[in-house]
């Protein structure tokens, strides 16, 4: 259905991945694997026509729809929930204006016989024919059912997207892909705000009722359950697997374990070759041998062991100060946009030392709480910080609030303060950002890699409370 030929992306004059090739076939269920900066997200955008390969080719049949949910979600708008889900008939809207236009400046034309006329006639009858095609009178209808069966009710329709948590933005994103029917589904981490009753939904429908999916996924239950064939990015290329993720993980240690013995064989006859070479380069009676040997190394293609990801986070807190014995202290506090409430007579104490996790569906209100606590929204009740309390908050968007022009190095140079600045390249060391990663552009950054970058931002001022979304 959609074939990949020898696509190669490169950034700064280096491969990201090069000369690839694959085919997505009907029905296909494929997980992208790799480690993060392999270049998984950046495949799934040149899928999703979203970016230019540097060479090669992405083809499929004319009339194919390619529906791609991006790992960061839409940015909030002031369309209401049924308004942005109409979004996914935008192309019909734009069909229908188009029509109207033409439509217009034949009524305002007189000149009945030219070429332009009739080619405007049979450009109008070529259009009218293919909108009225598509079964599109009902959209209405088709985005109320989805929405419900999403989860959503009546009331929510005409409340604006910026209301609703990252879960429940996703899960309109998703009924925008739904309603759009498409004949390839490409997900990059869509569980990331998903709670488990969005999740099992979720594969539900990719199992159930979509066609081919491609899905990048550090889920590995959502993967296993969903996919039917592995593809790992690694090194600037490729390895299809036609298995689920289980038991892509079995093969792929299979393989290396091939590779390294393959590999120390060949290491090994390279070395006795090089000691034949020069033991009897002077030695007239083998010359021919040696020259064929020379030959022989130098079109030799050198067998290469596929890295493995044995990177982790070495994270280490600086000092905080000590901050009183609760933290935080929750009297009565409620929130409520114009008459939606959204949670109410939240009474509890935090105190020095404890772990807390805020757990519930989406939309219950986690991130609103925390987003009271922070003081960046208004409440009812009573919410007191104690003593001497200095907070980390990470946000939910935090990875893409970093400046995209700016340098790994830059980001946390412009923030780093006092004697921690001689410790720069320590720290971003420990954070899988050593060497030549420093010097990489925001931009060109994973989704994990982002996140890492930030969470350092995060711990180069000491805290002594973490909030994380």
């Amino acid at each position: 259905m959609i074939s990949i030929d020898g696509l190669t992306v490169e950034f700064g004059g280096s491969p990201l991945f090069q000369d690839i090739s694959f085919v997505i076939n009907e029905k296909d269920r494929i997980a992208l694997m790799g480690k993060n900066g392999a270049g998984k997200s950046t495949l799934l955008k040149v899928l999703a026509g979203e970016r230019s390969p540097s060479r090669g080719k992405v083809s499929a049949p004319k009339d194919t729809v390619i529906a791609y949910l991006p790992q960061h979600l839409m940015t909030e708008n002031h369309r209401t929930v049924f308004e942005e889900t109409s979004q996914a008939f935008s192309n019909l809207f734009e069909m229908e204006a188009e029509i109207e236009e033409l439509n217009k400046q034949l009524a305002e034309r007189t000149d009945y016989d030219s070429d332009s006329y009739y080619e405007l006639i049979e450009k109008v009858s070529i259009l009218s024919e293919k909108f009225y095609s598509i079964d599109a009178t009902n959209y209405e209808e088709q985005v109320e059912k989805t929405l419900l069966g999403l989860g959503f009710s009546r009331e929510d329709f005409t409340r604006p997207t910026g209301d609703f948590s990252g879960g429940w933005r996703m899960r309109i994103e998703l009924a925008k892909i739904l309603l759009r029917n498409p004949d390839v589904i490409l997900l990059d981490e869509p569980t990331n705000h998903l709670d488990i009753d969005s999740i099992q939904w979720l594969e539900e429908f990719l199992t159930t009722s979509a066609k081919a999916v491609v899905v990048i996924s550090h889920d590995r239950a959502f993967v296993d359950n969903i996919t039917t064939r592995t593809i790992e990015v690694t090194m600037g290329r490729i390895y299809d697997y036609k298995v689920n993720y289980s038991k892509y993980l079995e093969l792929r240690k299979d393989r290396r374990a091939q590779q390294q013995k393959a590999y120390e064989e060949q290491q090994k006859m390279i070395a006795e070759n090089k000691e034949f070479i020069e033991r009897f380069k002077g030695t007239y009676s083998k010359t021919l041998q040696v020259q064929s040997r020379v030959k022989m190394l130098e079109k030799l293609e050198l067998i290469e062991v596929d890295e493995e990801d044995t990177s982790a986070l070495r994270l280490r807190f600086p000092p905080s100060p000590r901050s009183g014995s609760y933290p935080v202290t929750a009297d009565g506090v409620a929130k409520t946009y114009g008459e939606h409430l959204v949670f109410a007579n939240a009474n509890f104490m935090i105190e020095r030392g404890e772990k807390v996790a805020f757990v519930g569906r989406n939309g219950e209100g986690k991130s609103t709480l925390v987003k009271c606590i922070m003081k960046e929204i208004d409440h009812d009740g009573h919410l007191t910080l104690g003593h001497n309390v200095q907070i980390g908050y990470f946000a939910q968007n935090q990875a893409s609030l970093l400046d995209e022009n700016l340098t790994v190095f830059q980001t946390i140079d412009d923030v780093a303060e006092g004697d921690i600045r001689n410790k720069i390249k320590d720290m971003l060391g420990a954070f899988m950002f050593g060497g030549e990663a420093s010097t990489k552009k925001v931009k060109v950054l994973s989704g994990g890699e982002r996140t890492r970058l930030a969470l350092l931002k995060l711990l180069l001022e000491p805290v002594n409370m973490l909030i994380l979304d």
